[in-house]
C-alpha cells in the first residue's frame, strides 16, 4: 500500500504540472500561429467530417475569487447584445472556409456565464449555432448554468434552441468556504434549479465541486458532496483548486492561510471520492465519475474517451471550433486561440477577420506525444504496438521514449508486451506521469499543483 511517504518522494506534494487538457498546454502557444493559419485548417476540414462548436460567453455579474477563467464583469446588459452581434459576425466569417457539409456533433455553451442573456439573446444564439451547419443524430448540447443568474424563463428558452445536458458548478456548499471564495450559492437555490431544468425536460446534469478550498475540513466537504449526491448528477467533475494568483489576480483576495496543505487535500480527495464510489458512481480518468450508464462512463470502458479543455469527453470530432473571445479552436494540425481581451476580439472581428490571436502548429513528434499524454490521462496505459503503428514508427522507439517514465515510476508501473499500465495510485501520479512524456520546457510555477 502507498504511503504519504512513498508519494511525497515521487513529488506529488510538492510538483506544479500541466493539466494536460492540451498537448502543448496552452502557455506555449505563440503569435507565430495567425488568422492565415486557422483559415487554412478550417477549410482542410475533411468533408463530411464532424465538427463541435464551442461558444465563449465571458461576462459574469459577481467575478467568483477562486476562477481562473477568462471573464469580465458587467452589472449591466449593455455589453451583451454588440458581443452577441460579433459571434453572429464570427460565425459567418468561420462559414467562408469551412465546408458546406460537415456535421456538428456537440455544441457547448461556456464562460463565463451564459446564462447571463436573457431569453431573448439566448434565442438568437441558438439560432447561430443551429443554422450553422447540420447536426449529427447524436448531438449533443450542452450548457454552463449559474443556479444565481438563471430563471425558469432562461431555462425554457435553453431548451427550445436545444439543450439536451446542464452543467452546474458547485464548488462547495458550506457558506464560509464560500464567503472565503467570494460564490454564494446555496444547496436550496441549486436544488431548485436542478428542479427547474427537470420539469424543462433536461435530465441530463454534470456538476463540478472543488477540493483544497479555504477553510474546507473533511466533514464540511463531506456534507457538500453528500448534498451533490442528493441532486443525482449523471456524472460529477471532482477538481483540485488551483490557486495561481500570479495568473488569476482576484485570487488575491483569497486567503492563502486558509488553503489546506498538500497531503490534506489528498484527504479531501479521498473523501470526496470514496463517497462518489459508494453512491454507485464510476471513476472516470483523473478526476471525474459518473453514474454507469452515462455516455462518458460508456465510453471510459469502451476506451473511446477523449480529454479536451472542458476535461473528459465521448465526442469524437477531431475538430473544435471555438467562438467568442479567448475561445481556443482545436484542429488536427494544431491549435487556434482568440484574442483574450474583448476589445481586440471585437476589432478583429469588426474588421472581418478570423481573430486568432495565437496557437500552435503541432510537428510529428507533438501528435505522438499528446496521443500517449492522452492515452495516459484517459486509460492510465500505452500500447507501444498500437502507437507505433499508428504512427509510423517502432516499439523500440516509443519505449525508448517512455525510459524514465518507466524509471521514475518503476514501483508504480507493470509492463506486460507492448503495453506500460499504471497500475498503483493512477489518479493521483497520471499528470505526473505525462510529464515524463512532455518534450516542453515548463515556466516554473505557470501551472497548478499536481495535489
Amino acid at each position: 500500500m502507498t504511503t504519504h511517504s512513498d508519494l511525497r518522494e515521487l513529488g506529488l506534494f510538492d510538483a506544479r504540472v500541466p493539466r494536460y487538457t492540451s498537448y502543448p498546454p496552452a502557455n506555449h502557444f505563440t503569435e507565430a500561429n495567425g488568422p492565415e493559419t486557422t483559415a487554412k485548417w478550417l477549410s482542410a476540414v475533411p468533408i463530411k467530417g464532424r465538427v463541435s462548436l464551442y461558444v465563449h460567453i465571458p461576462y459574469c455579474r459577481r467575478l467568483c475569487w477562486f476562477c481562473a477563467c477568462r471573464t469580465q464583469g458587467t452589472s449591466t446588459n449593455r455589453p451583451l447584445v454588440p458581443y452577441l452581434a460579433q459571434i453572429a459576425k464570427e460565425f459567418e466569417i468561420v462559414d467562408k472556409y469551412l465546408p458546406k457539409d460537415v456535421k456538428v456533433s456537440h455544441i457547448h455553451l461556456g464562460g463565463g456565464t451564459p446564462t447571463i442573456l436573457d431569453p431573448s439573446l439566448i434565442e438568437r444564439l441558438g439560432e447561430l449555432v443551429n443554422n450553422f451547419r447540420p447536426k449529427s443524430d447524436d448531438l449533443e448540447f450542452s450548457v454552463e448554468i449559474d443556479p444565481t443568474e438563471v430563471d425558469q424563463e432562461r431555462i425554457d428558452a435553453l431548451r427550445k434552441i436545444g439543450m439536451t445536458r446542464a452543467s452546474i458548478g458547485v464548488q462547495d456548499f458550506d457558506p464560509l468556504v464560500q464567503d472565503s471564495i467570494g460564490r454564494q450559492q446555496s444547496y436550496e437555490d441549486t436544488k431548485n434549479v436542478v428542479h427547474m431544468l427537470h420539469e424543462a425536460g433536461v435530465n441530463s446534469l454534470n456538476m463540478d465541486i472543488l477540493y483544497g478550498l479555504p477553510h474546507q475540513t473533511n466533514a464540511r466537504l463531506t456534507d457538500s458532496v453528500q448534498k451533490v449526491l442528493s441532486l443525482a448528477p449523471d456524472r460529477v467533475a471532482l477538481y483540485g483548486y488551483a490557486h495561481v494568483p500570479w495568473m488569476a489576480k482576484r485570487q488575491v483576495m483569497i486567503p492563502s492561510e486558509a488553503l489546506p496543505h498538500a497531503e490534506d487535500r489528498l484527504k479531501l480527495f479521498e473523501i470526496a471520492r470514496k463517497l462518489f464510489v459508494w453512491d454507485g458512481y464510476e471513476e472516470i480518468g483523473i478526476d471525474h465519475y459518473a453514474r454507469p450508464d452515462d455516455s462518458l462512463a460508456v465510453a471510459a470502458r469502451d476506451g473511446t474517451m477523449r480529454r479536451n479543455f472542458q476535461g473528459y469527453t465521448e465526442d469524437s470530432a477531431d475538430v473544435l471550433i471555438g467562438f467568442g473571445a479567448s475561445a481556443i479552436s482545436r484542429y488536427p494540425q494544431g491549435y487556434a486561440q482568440n484574442h483574450s481581451t474583448s476589445s481586440k476580439y471585437a476589432a478583429a472581428i469588426e474588421d472581418g477577420h478570423l481573430a486568432t490571436a495565437r496557437g500552435h502548429t503541432m510537428s510529428a513528434d507533438d501528435q505522438l506525444r499528446g496521443t500517449m499524454i492522452d492515452e495516459l490521462m484517459c486509460n492510465f496505459e500505452l500500447d507501444a504496438a498500437s502507437l507505433a503503428h499508428r504512427f509510423g514508427t517502432t516499439q523500440l522507439a516509443i519505449f525508448d521514449m517512455t525510459t524514465s517514465l518507466r524509471l521514475r515510476f518503476a514501483d508504480h508501473i507493470e509492463v506486460t508486451g507492448s503495453k506500460i499500465r499504471l497500475i498503483r495510485d493512477a489518479r493521483l501520479i497520471a499528470r505526473l506521469a505525462a510529464q515524463e512524456i512532455d518534450a516542453y520546457q515548463m515556466p516554473d510555477g505557470r501551472h497548478s499543483r499536481a495535489m
